[in-house]
């Protein structure tokens, strides 16, 4: 069988994400899987990837390539599409994701298919199942010319080890010339003890309804209150009310929280395909309307600006019996 080229992201202080050994996985169904990771092959990370199927290590050539402009990573794609003539090319979803994909795309002369969420081989080649219309249906759809492009959906992929000993190959790539100066951009950091959003048992999202970047502190405080990590509808990060990076849905990041708090958010389907799987899910809005009320498992119709500041003194009052209780527990 043939390589097929999976992405390979990683964070700072990990080696691999769980996204790229769901790529691998679905990768063996369709070739031999070779893996372009951004950043330097070390050997955490090579093992990390030979234990899900890598057969050859491709290293982006940059020390950190997730500081670098998508071109780095989107010429990297090209050149070893070019050069191993791939089954497919497979990326995981998100926004970078998508926009890599379809840079790839473009470069090539390709077809792509985006958010996949299971991929298998067909008598014309490499077959993508994407899941539509809030996951009403299945569809099927295969790339008809050139190398095929492939976003996954990668939440929907059980990932499973396959080991090989990969081989660490380097690639002579010339950076375009918006990569020849590199400029690091620092993210804002997260508030101390706001957990991160792709793992956060608990999310505060808002949207459209929260009004304005200074009413968005609300969300922030009940966020704060809650322990937990803020999100923001399509909107509200289109706005700057929220980081780009808290994006919930389908293209943004999609969440699985124990708890998930929407204020001010009407409930678009590409916002409740990313975070319909969470455990319970509580809706304010004053819309009885909205969307979001229908998949809600508690609903509160009304202005936020009145019911919010209401819930924190709720939640205040609370945690500040419980401490008590504690402390007069402790005494005993």
């Amino acid at each position: 069988m043939g390589p097929v080229l999976v992405l390979v992201e990683r964070r700072a202080g990990r080696t691999v994400l769980r996204s790229s050994a769901a790529l691998l996985t679905l990768a063996r169904r369709l070739g031999t899987p070779v893996a372009a990771l951004c950043g330097p092959a070390d050997p955490a990370s090579v093992a990390a990837l030979g234990r899900y199927g890598a057969t050859s290590v491709y290293p982006v050539p940059t020390p950190e390539a997730q500081q670098y402009p998508p071109a780095v990573v989107v010429e990297t794609l090209v050149v070893l599409a070019r050069q191993l003539s791939p089954a497919a090319i497979l990326v995981a979803s998100g926004r970078v994701g998508h926009e890599i994909a379809a840079r790839v795309a473009v470069r090539l002369d390709s077809g792509i298919v985006t958010d996949a969420v299971d991929l298998r081989t067909g008598p014309d080649g490499p077959v993508a199942v994407q899941s539509v219309l809030d996951h009403s249906y299945r569809v099927e759809s295969s790339v008809v010319r050139g190398v095929p492009v492939f976003t996954v959906a990668t939440e929907a992929v059980a990932a499973e080890e396959a080991p090989v000993d990969p081989v660490v190959r380097p690639v002579d790539v010339p950076l375009p010339g918006s990569a020849r100066t590199v400029r690091r951009v620092s993210r804002p950091a997260t508030p101390a003890g706001r957990p991160d959003l792709a793992t956060a048992a608990v999310i505060v999202a808002g949207g459209h309804g929260v009004g304005s970047r200074d009413s968005f502190h609300l969300v922030d405080e009940v966020a704060d209150a809650l322990g937990a990590a803020v999100g923001g509808a399509h909107t509200a990060t289109q706005l700057g009310w929220c980081a780009r990076e808290a994006q919930v849905d389908q293209v943004g990041r999609i969440v699985h929280p124990r708890l998930y708090l929407a204020l001010g958010i009407s409930g678009s389907v590409r916002h409740l395909a990313g975070m319909q799987k969470a455990g319970t899910i509580v809706a304010i809005d004053r819309d009885p309307a909205a969307p979001i009320f229908g998949l809600a498992d508690l609903g509160v119709v009304g202005d936020l600006h009145e019911v919010v500041p209401e819930l924190l003194a709720e939640i205040r009052r609370r945690r500040a019996t419980d401490g008590m209780t504690r402390r007069s527990g402790g005494a005993a």
